[in-house]
């Protein structure tokens, strides 16, 4: 539960203020790009770019910094074993080992784009709860199965892990202890089998409780978003930065 707490989600600053379908469709827009950019420039500038919005957003650099913890230990595996295992000119030589400049130069290209993507999402989307992200998503047409199943996820993810802490306990309980051998994996085999039973019975009872309470299908938002003057100039300021970026591209593919 306390990896889907909305840490981010209460605030009182200019991004927080900004309409929530504007903010989903610049990181949409901000996300393609650059994960299709290959030049550094584009990317190094696509960084600051996040960065800055969460700084705008006034959020906890600690925290910020702790989400960003397990992409970069990922990255630092990177951009050890891309350079030995990516053929292209040789920049050093470690025992048997080979390391290419192009490898290298994928190492950090990767390490950007998953900076970047990472802080850009925490700034523009986790700004906002998930209530109002799905309420977003379907006012831009998302299909709406695809929204109602983020919704009903969200909200019934927490029931699964309190129900997987029943059956963990009553396994506890009765003596079981977590091993290599055969009768554990059985066990854990037989705990997962009960959960899915169990989040099936509890589907269909919650599915029964919607439609005995009126549910046809569509969620209804009491909450109308509209767009102020505010939310016009910061439109404004991201289209700006976002051509920057397309015309470091494309200047980029010239060469």
């Amino acid at each position: 539960m306390a990896m889907l707490q909305e840490t981010f989600a209460q605030g009182d600053s200019v991004l927080h203020c900004r309409d929530p379908r504007l903010r989903v469709i610049f990181a949409a827009f901000y996300a393609v790009l650059l994960a299709v950019s290959s030049d550094f420039t584009t990317l190094i500038i696509g960084l600051c770019c996040a960065f800055a919005l969460v700084l705008v957003a006034r959020l906890a650099l600690l925290v910020v910094a702790r989400r960003l913890l397990l992409v970069n230990i990922f990255n630092l595996i990177l951009v050890a074993m891309l350079p030995i295992t990516y053929e292209g000119r040789p920049l050093y030589t470690l025992g048997p080992f080979v390391g290419s400049v192009e490898g290298l130069a994928l190492a950090g290209e990767i390490a950007l784009k998953s900076n970047a993507l990472v802080l850009l999402f925490i700034a523009l989307v986790t700004t906002m709860s998930v209530a109002t992200l799905g309420h977003a998503l379907n006012s831009l047409h998302v299909p709406p199965k695809l929204v109602y199943l983020l919704l009903i996820a969200y909200r019934y993810v927490f029931v699964l892990e309190q129900e997987y802490g029943r059956l963990a306990t009553a396994a506890r309980v009765r003596g079981f202890s977590a091993g290599t051998n055969l009768h554990s994996y059985k066990t854990v085999a037989y705990l997962f089998g009960m959960l899915l039973v169990r989040a099936l019975a509890r589907a269909d009872r919650v599915y029964q409780a919607m439609l005995c309470r009126g549910f046809c299908g569509r969620f209804y938002c009491i909450q109308q978003f509209r767009l102020d003057c505010g939310d016009i100039l910061w439109s404004g300021i991201m289209l700006f930065f976002f051509l920057v970026l397309v015309y470091c591209e494309w200047l980029n593919n010239l060469v």
